[in-house]
């Protein structure tokens, strides 16, 4: 509005003429005659100077003529406009400023925000991701092949061939330490199932990079309450609150590649549950000491059953021992294919099946205050294509469709009715039961001990590198 004003007393000196004398007293300065428009680059702000200027300039001129005074002032109307225009330069690079240090605040170190929404792959530009806990491989008491492996040239030599698939898998594991750390502050009684569900897998697919089969989340979240130990996730329209007073076990994946990591943690708010979870954690920590390349599974899961049931919690007024629940146990992990075959017991009088190099395998143990043993329960939500499933005709022209949405989405990694939904699919309930009847898709339905009892569970993914065992997942948090 200045600049307006300025210009519109311009208009009205030149006009008025007769009234020089009395223009220049409330100017105060003057320029000589001005026919055509300046030219010269609009000079920055300094009053002094231009008062000093126009000072000798009326002094050498003797007053000047009309068209001094109209070029004066012109010259002061420029000079005013150039200084409000820099003033607002000033004053919007000073916002800018501002709201640049503002968004920077928002940034934890390593230049992630908070919430995290910064791709993993952006924080480490050269490819290069953050090891895990490197541990020692155990020594067999009838060898010893474990002795040196950190020293010998040959093994690693062998880790550096390996170096991208590791590389992969510690890329995944970063986005999930990111993903639960996040949720580990994110979740509170009274917030619905799917509202955790949701808010989780929604950030782990931005922190992974989702892209197709490429990068993604590995298998629906588990957040099993109490009885449930595990494969509890919540259908569409499932109204389930998370109360103060429950225990859930958050479990999912993600992967690179099909280089998948799977991990999970319990989640309580009570207090009265610590110990039941001070057991399983560290029957867990127990299971990922005693594995190494060479290592019985079955020693492990001996292992497991000693440390796990040597404590015991206090639950209104009545003591438990916690049971390590004897159907659920650890597995390896190959591409695309969460469960590969060995299976990691977590009692005793299990296989006898040793461990191999370059194998990878998830540890998880589960603690139960009921009686150890799980069976199905609940409505289904997970399910997984049959790896090995060999090729069967189908009939119904809603079933191909459906298995085509699951090759392309999915391929053999798990899914959930909330995925398929997401997907576009509709009205898949028929054609998704036939699948499970043929044998091409699997349904995994929630796992549960008896009612009234509360379980646990932590997990961590390793890598039997030749050199070392790594825990890729482990991280400040367990």
């Amino acid at each position: 509005m200045s600049a307006v004003v300025e210009e519109t007393k311009v208009d009205g000196n030149v006009q008025a003429a007769t009234k020089q004398e009395q223009v220049q007293e409330t100017n105060g300065d003057t320029n000589t005659a001005q026919e055509e428009p300046k030219k010269q680059k609009k000079p920055k702000p300094n009053n002094k100077k231009l008062r000093q200027e126009a000072a000798a300039k009326k002094a050498a001129d003797g007053g000047g003529e009309e068209g001094d005074n109209a070029g004066g002032q012109e010259k002061n109307n420029e000079i005013n406009g150039g200084e409000a225009a820099d003033g607002e330069k000033k004053s919007s690079n000073k916002k800018k400023n501002k709201n640049k240090n503002k968004g920077a605040g928002s940034q934890k170190k390593g230049g992630q925000t908070d919430p995290p929404s910064v791709a993993i792959a952006e924080l480490f530009p050269d490819g290069n991701f953050p090891e895990g806990e490197i541990m020692k491989h155990p020594q067999c008491p009838d060898d010893s092949k474990a002795i040196d492996r950190f020293t010998n040239e040959e093994k690693r030599a062998l880790d550096r061939m390996h170096n991208d698939i590791y590389q992969e898998l510690r890329h995944a594991a970063e986005a999930h330490r990111q993903t639960r750390q996040y949720m580990q502050r994110y979740i509170k009684p009274g917030m619905t199932m799917i509202q955790i569900c949701e808010e989780l897998e929604n950030t782990a697919r931005r922190l992974i990079g989702e892209n197709g089969l490429e990068a993604g989340l590995a298998f629906p979240t588990g957040c099993s309450l109490n009885h449930c130990a595990a494969h509890y996730t919540p259908n569409a329209g499932d109204t389930t609150v998370l109360q103060y007073d429950d225990v859930c076990k958050i479990d999912f994946g993600t992967h690179i590649k099909g280089r998948i990591i799977d991990c999970a943690f319990t989640l309580t708010f009570n207090d009265k549950y610590d110990k039941l979870l001070q057991a399983v954690k560290d029957a867990t920590n127990t299971g990922i000491k005693e594995a190494g390349i060479d290592v019985r599974l079955c020693d492990i899961g001996a292992a497991i059953q000693e440390v796990m049931e040597s404590y015991e919690v206090e639950l209104d007024g009545k003591t438990y021992q916690v049971k390590a629940i004897r159907n659920l146990n650890g597995h390896s992990i190959s591409p695309y294919r969460i469960h590969a075959g060995k299976t990691v017991p977590i009692v005793k009088g299990g296989e006898s099946t040793r461990m191999e190099e370059n194998e990878f395998y998830a540890i998880e143990t589960f603690g139960s205050t009921g009686r150890g043993l799980v069976h199905d329960d609940m409505d289904c939500s997970h399910y997984m294509k049959n790896f090995d499933a060999p090729f069967v005709p189908l009939r119904l022209a809603s079933s191909k469709q459906l298995l085509g949405t699951i090759n392309k989405h999915f391929g053999t990694l798990a899914f959930c009715k909330r995925w398929l939904d997401r997907a576009g699919a509709t009205k898949y309930h028929m054609a998704l039961k036939d699948l499970c009847d043929k044998g091409v898709v699997e349904a995994y339905p929630p796992l549960c001990d008896i009612k009234g009892c509360y379980t646990a569970q932590y997990e961590h993914t390793i890598m039997l590198r030749p050199t070392c065992k790594e825990v890729v997942s482990r991280g400040d948090d367990y």
